[in-house]
């Protein structure tokens, strides 16, 4: 198979990836996004809907297989900034 990248700010993303380390060749970065991406059409979580968000053990499995294993998405323990409403 023989696949043409035709867009040059296509050709410069991948290239930037590569050049990070994120991805060895090109074939790398396809697996990658074509593995990240749900089938059109497929079900999601049995029911068909694709509105459903992703069940929790996927969410974790797309995130451990992210190039951006340094960034850290812990909750903050502060409360976000409440202001009263007067109806």
């Amino acid at each position: 198979m023989t696949i043409e990248i035709r867009r040059p700010e296509l050709e410069a993303l991948i290239h930037e990836w590569m050049k990070s380390g994120a991805f060895q060749d090109v074939e790398d970065a396809l697996i990658q996004a074509l593995k990240s991406s749900p089938l059109p059409g497929k079900e999601i979580n049995g029911r068909g809907d694709e509105r459903n968000p992703a069940m929790g053990t996927e969410l974790v499995a797309a995130m451990q297989a992210s190039p951006f294993k340094e960034i850290c998405l812990k909750l903050g323990s502060e409360r976000a900034p409440v202001r009263d409403v007067v109806f």
